[in-house]
């Protein structure tokens, strides 16, 4: 009798279950044929549909992903991204649309180039607004905050379905390529922007899809009119690289605007690192009117023209022949030609040669000197062109030695010492405490660029000792006279 009784009980909780579980008739609902892209309905074509109950609290997964057809594409379909999805919608009063849209920031459909308020089909004096799927699913899926301005502007929290069109143009770069390339390997949106031009290091992997990628790249980026991928590491001689068109007109000439100076140059053709503006600003932040710099790798004049500016007399040396005709260009572009001089020299010529002619002058007249040495992958090696530079030490002590700011790349584990000991090598002098090392950037994994800064020291730049004042103790005894010379 007992058990018969447990077998009812259970017969009827489960039936009580079901009928629970099991969504009304009236949510399977036709499409409406009169307003494609408008809310679905079941009782009259144009009313809204609300939301299952089934779905409170769960977005349905992928619902704003780009169709799975479009994996492995290689060359771009944007038509191909279509696609029709059912958006959660409320259903407001016009002149509660802009209090309320602002209210439900967090919860509205975000979504480039889509409206989050469109019309309401069946009456004029309400609007549609659209929310996010993954944040809203039902009544009681609203956040508080936002439940309570429902309440406060009298809008009804029920949740409709509003069919909208997805196409390429609502979905991000990052979407794109994460939906075309192989599942599981590494997505390519970042760039380095160059004017108007992105230039972006595509991995083996990325290489059959990167005609798609340099499109996808330039659709979603307002102002960029060509896409380039480096095909070779940086030349440590004219510091440039090869680099292949991936999508637009292939124009070269760039022209770009850093710490207020402007620039124009070819970017196949030079060097030009935008992720350097802050090491920029650093070093010419430490540069004083009247200040005399040597640019001993100037480039198109990122370094040089800002120090100009700053009221310094520069001398702009590179070896390469296009940076050095950009370099001039841009000096007249500024208008700091007249405080420029430029030189298209080998970097151990410009200090042998003009570095040494000036510096007995500057020094004379106790001109501040700064020597800027920017080829990290080099310029360490070149710091023992400034040994032994001139002949004599400076008689005054009052006499500022020049200061160094030379650039280094260190796989180093301590790059901070690599490079201190390895300025210190090249020069034959121990730099440790009298150096700054700046850490520039992050290269690459294991790979730090930094900026060792010294005053380069007396021992290293002179040849000879700088003469002791009469009288101490480590003057020279007077040269006896001969014999055959008058002693008075």
């Amino acid at each position: 009798m007992i058990r018969a009784l447990c077998r009812i009980f259970t017969f009827v909780n489960a039936e009580t279950s079901l009928r629970r579980a099991r969504p009304p008739t009236w949510l399977f609902a036709k499409r409406c044929p009169r307003f494609p892209g408008a809310p679905l309905s079941a009782q009259r074509c144009g009313a809204q549909q609300a939301m299952p109950e089934q779905q409170q609290g769960e977005a349905e997964p992928g619902l704003l992903a780009p169709p799975p057809g479009v994996r492995g594409m290689t060359t771009l379909d944007r038509s191909a991204f279509r696609k029709r999805v059912a958006v959660p919608a409320l259903r407001v009063r016009k002149e509660a649309i802009s209090p309320l849209v602002k209210a439900l920031k967090r919860v509205a459909l975000q979504l480039p180039a889509a409206k989050r308020v469109v019309e309401d089909p069946q009456d004029e004096d309400h609007r549609l607004v659209l929310l996010d799927p993954s944040a809203i699913s039902s009544p009681d899926s609203f956040p508080e905050a936002e439940a309570a301005a429902l309440r406060r502007l009298g809008v009804s929290p029920e949740v409709l379905r509003y069919e909208l069109e997805l196409t390429y143009e609502h979905l991000k770069s990052d979407e794109v390529l994460r939906a075309v390339l192989p599942p599981g390997q590494d997505v390519t949106s970042g760039f380095s922007r160059v004017g108007h031009i992105a230039h972006l290091n595509l991995r083996d992997h990325q290489l059959p899809f990167r005609k798609l990628i340099g499109q996808v790249i330039m659709d979603k980026n307002p102002g960029v009119t060509c896409v380039v991928n480096k095909t070779n590491t940086i030349d440590s001689t004219y510091r440039n690289f090869q680099m292949e068109v991936l999508a637009g007109d292939g124009n070269m000439v760039a022209k770009v605007r850093e710490n207020n100076v402007s620039y124009e140059f070819d970017f196949s053709r030079v060097y030009w690192n935008p992720r350097l503006s802050t090491e920029h600003e650093r070093i010419v932040g430490l540069l004083q009117r009247g200040d005399s710099v040597f640019d001993v790798f100037a480039g198109v004049g990122p370094f040089a023209i800002p120090a100009a500016r700053r009221g310094c007399s520069v001398f702009a040396n590179d070896l390469n022949p296009e940076s050095f005709k950009w370099l001039q260009h841009n000096c007249k572009l500024n208008k700091t030609d007249s405080k420029v001089r430029t030189f298209n020299m080998d970097g151990r010529d410009f200090i042998g040669g003009p570095l040494r002619e000036e510096l007995p002058g500057l020094l004379e007249m106790k001109s501040r000197v700064h020597i800027i040495m920017n080829l990290p992958a080099l310029a360490l090696e070149f710091l023992d062109a400034l040994k032994g530079l001139l002949e004599q030490g400076p008689d005054s002590d009052d006499v500022s030695p020049p200061h160094v700011h030379c650039y280094g790349f260190s796989k180093h584990d301590d790059p901070r010492r690599d490079v201190t000991e390895r300025a210190s090598a090249s020069l034959g002098t121990p730099l440790e405490g009298r150096c700054s090392v700046h850490t520039v950037r992050n290269v690459a994994p294991n790979k730090e660029m930094m900026c060792i800064s010294f005053p380069l020291p007396w021992e290293v730049l002179f040849k000879k000792p700088r003469s002791p004042e009469p009288g101490t103790p480590d003057e020279p005894a007077p040269k006896r006279p001969r014999s055959d010379e008058p002693t008075a």
